[in-house]
């Protein structure tokens, strides 16, 4: 697959530009055929064959949130049941297909209930993997590796950042939690992308808003990216609004306490930590790029912030390549990658530590690739940490 080419024009942004930043959040959308070269009843014909397929989605749209709406109403009224574990559960999700920062978000809770004398266990399905029904179980030691293809990017990357947390990849989060508690005893659940896991009772519900998407862009699949209504937020307890560092969050949060007022909210922002060369695992100096044309690539739920972020942090891009999110690299695609990147007169190339873990195990870089290393920083940090502790202890003494 050839990957859809962004804006190349290269942008030299200071560390504190975030309205510049702001406005490039949505510069790497793919280029459309210019119109001017269209005669006017090719025009004509392309306008009507886009209202037609906008009509289809959304009909496709409505019979989807119906099924959504029916699919809660029998939780509700105990058609299917709700099962609960022995143990507190803590579920990190979201609204949208992918995008909102949720695993790293994930990393920071597991730590959080590590450094308060818990034994935190994650429950996962593993997107992508192969045999995605099957359940693995990642046991926790320094020495753990796990391959992403079998067991999902983001498991990978949890097991990676989370060497001493047991990590359960399964659809079935209930037969996950009870291996949990029995082999690991762990003290509290954390359940990735679990807000729409309506089988699994959780005692929090934290639920990540991505505040680079428009205020108006709340279409339900397969029209837009929602899997919910924005309605669904009655039922967060928490509300996170991600990427902070991209624009302003106020729009958002009026909104959400508008829906919710009892919804706790916190902020969070994207900040960068470093570089590490992909074909040594050494870390490189920021400043050895700050004055080098680079090109960047990814296969993430929302590329445009990834893109703004690294001219936000100094870097100047002067070619994108965007990729379908947990997209497994061929061979062919990454030399059309270094080929276009070259060809613009890059002298590097920038990427995800997610994405580093879907390149090919037998293919070397042949020229200087890194993955930007990044952390979540709550606004809130000490009231988040004494809140989330707070709420699990509440939870395990009601249980």
């Amino acid at each position: 697959m050839v990957p859809l080419q962004g804006t190349t024009a290269g942008f030299d942004v200071g560390l504190n530009g975030t309205a510049e930043r702001k406005a490039l959040v949505h510069s790497a959308q793919p280029p459309l055929c210019p119109v001017k070269d269209m005669s006017k009843a090719q025009q004509i014909a392309r306008s009507e064959a886009r209202r037609r397929v906008n009509l289809l989605l959304q009909s496709l749209s409505a019979v989807f949130q119906a099924g959504v709406a029916l699919r809660h109403v029998a939780y509700r009224r105990g058609w299917l049941k709700v099962r609960r574990l022995n143990r507190p559960v803590v579920s990190v999700g979201n609204l949208s297909v992918g995008g909102t920062g949720k695993t790293p978000l994930v990393i920071l809770m597991a730590e959080t209930l590590l450094a308060g004398g818990h034994r935190p266990c994650i429950l996962t399905r593993g997107y992508g993997r192969r045999g995605g029904k099957g359940l693995i179980v990642l046991e926790p030691g320094p020495d753990r590796v796990a391959d992403p293809r079998e067991v999902g990017d983001e498991p990978a990357a949890l097991g990676r950042a989370l060497p001493n947390v047991p990590i359960i990849v399964s659809p079935h989060r209930l037969r996950g939690g009870i291996i949990g508690e029995q082999r690991f005893q762990a003290t509290v659940h954390l359940l990735d992308d679990g807000f729409q896991h309506l089988a699994l009772y959780r005692d929090l519900d934290v639920v990540l808003l991505d505040i680079t998407r428009p205020l108006s862009d709340l279409a339900l699949l397969p029209a837009g990216r929602w899997r919910e209504p924005f309605s669904a937020l009655r039922r967060a307890h928490w509300v996170i609004l991600t990427r902070t560092e991209l624009g302003d969050a106020g729009g958002w949060q009026g909104r959400v306490q508008a829906l919710n007022p009892r919804a706790r909210i916190f902020r969070c922002s994207t900040k960068f930590a470093g570089l590490v060369d992909a074909r040594n695992g050494l870390s490189e100096p920021h400043a050895n790029l700050l004055r080098k044309k680079v090109a960047a690539f990814c296969g993430i739920g929302n590329p445009a912030a990834f893109f703004a972020d690294l001219r936000g942090w100094g870097f100047w891009v002067v070619k994108e390549s965007i990729f379908p999110d947990h997209h497994v690299y061929r061979h062919h695609e990454l030399d059309n990658i270094f080929a276009l990147s070259r060809s613009a007169g890059a002298e590097a190339i920038l990427t995800t530590q997610k994405d580093v873990m879907n390149l090919p195990r037998d293919w070397n870089a042949p020229w200087p690739l890194f993955a930007c290393c990044t952390h979540p920083e709550i606004e809130e940090k000490m009231e988040f940490e004494q809140a989330l502790l707070a709420e699990v202890e509440a939870a395990r003494r009601a249980i």
